[in-house]
């Protein structure tokens, strides 16, 4: 049955995280995307170590199934080439600063009178407009200024960010919702329209249940370390061996996180005997319950509790998490030649991803997609040659004229200035 997104063309202008790995989401469901990268390549492509074949890990994790081509945007020929592919593209993806390409004349308005069918997608900071429009975003940014750090840490301790970019993947998936949403909404009008994702809202949109504890008239939300403001047992317990981390949500799952543990005396206790008792004296819950654990594997209770009803799971390492039998039964491990890679997260029966090809190296696909333009060889040789469509990187030092910064500059094989 092939994929849900095929014969939808993305071109992706998108550099970093929010964008490629919306992008890679969407490729990964059949849509053909062709990654644009400036003549210095995408600046993640020198964010290691580690790097594989010279391209850091982090460029390989959100990049799979796209064709790379780079084109200095800066250049009216660069926009020119842009402009033809965007002629029967579905969607385009960028992450550009507010007012980058109204300048080069190629914003959404000029994109929309030109190809009324395309879905424009943009990631940004903060939106275009209002007391922060226009200004740069970065996940560990939207973090402090949406709240997450405020809630995240141990008691009495510092705020802390988030130890993966939350913020940045969110808005990736985002993204991913609303080109989809608008996918479906132009079936019906024949018209594209602009999407915008932005890491302050979608910072926002994650502070459940602390916002709406602040709206129900609660106090300001405080760090809890692992426990949950609302709930107990839920949060991280030592045992003899390694942790476990215990979600029970109702009055049935503690009855039976009691019984596994053969311990009736925590049950009957009075301190204990709904979610809002225990929430209020969750200090003294954590210590009997952590005293029966003592006498327990991690492992083996966690097994134990999860099979008999109880939401419980030991807590592991990422290389323990990759080895678990289950992450490969979920095919969340991918592999295409040497590449490895995490599977999407997004289950279609009929229509399920694909994985087809690793990321690309630094404009690995250029002579086949100009060509697929109705360049010839010469023209496309002049291309690379001015720097308009740098070649592709293989060993060694490329000069790369930058019209940006009206100098030439050396990237080198990671397609990053050196």
């Amino acid at each position: 049955m092939g994929s849900a997104l095929d014969g939808i063309r993305i071109i992706d202008l998108s550099r970093v995280l929010g964008g490629p790995y919306c992008t890679q989401l969407l490729g990964d469901h059949g849509a053909d995307v062709i990654k644009i990268e400036p003549p210095v390549g995408d600046e993640t492509r020198g964010w290691g170590p580690p790097f594989i074949n010279g391209t850091a890990s982090y460029f390989q994790g959100v990049n799979r199934n796209k064709r790379g081509l780079a084109l200095d945007l800066a250049r009216e020929e660069g926009r020119e080439i842009l402009l033809q592919l965007l002629e029967d593209a579905d969607v385009l993806v960028e992450n550009f600063k507010t007012g980058t390409l109204e300048k080069w004349g190629i914003g959404y308005d000029r994109l929309h009178e030109l190809f009324p069918r395309l879905i424009h997608c943009r990631i940004s900071g903060f939106g275009a407009d209002g007391p922060l429009g226009g200004l740069p975003g970065y996940d560990a940014i939207a973090q402090a200024m949406g709240g997450l750090m405020s809630v995240n840490g141990e008691e009495g301790g510092d705020s802390l960010r988030v130890g993966l970019p939350l913020v940045d993947m969110v808005t990736g998936l985002n993204a991913v919702a609303g080109i989809t949403l608008a996918l479906h909404e132009r079936t019906r009008s024949g018209q594209g329209q602009f999407v915008e994702a932005a890491l302050f809202d979608s910072a926002l949109a994650l502070m459940h249940p602390h916002f709406p504890n602040v709206f129900a008239g609660g106090s300001e939300p405080r760090r809890t370390g692992n426990a949950h403001p609302n709930i107990s047992p839920y949060e991280s317990y030592a045992t003899g061996t390694q942790k476990i981390f215990l979600a029970v949500g109702n009055n049935t799952q503690f009855a039976k996180l009691c019984a596994v543990l053969e311990c009736p005396q925590i049950l009957e206790d009075e301190r204990f005997r709904d979610n809002g008792q225990r929430v209020i004296n969750r200090v003294e819950l954590r210590g009997e319950l952590e005293a029966v654990l003592s006498r327990h594997n991690g492992s083996e209770i966690a097994e134990r509790l999860i099979r008999a009803g109880v939401p419980c799971g030991p807590v592991l390492s990422a290389s323990e998490a990759l080895r678990h039998p289950h992450t490969a039964h979920r095919g969340m491990l991918v592999e295409i030649g040497s590449y490895k890679g995490t599977g999407t997260p997004v289950k279609l029966d009929r229509t399920p991803a694909s994985y087809r090809n690793a990321p690309p190296a630094f404009a690995q696909h250029s002579n086949e997609i100009l060509a697929g333009l109705g360049f010839d060889e010469s023209r496309i040789r002049e291309l690379r040659e001015s720097g308009v469509a740098p070649p592709a990187f293989d060993s060694g030092y490329h000069q790369v004229d930058c019209a940006d910064c009206k100098e030439t500059i050396k990237p080198g094989p990671l397609g990053v200035s050196q």
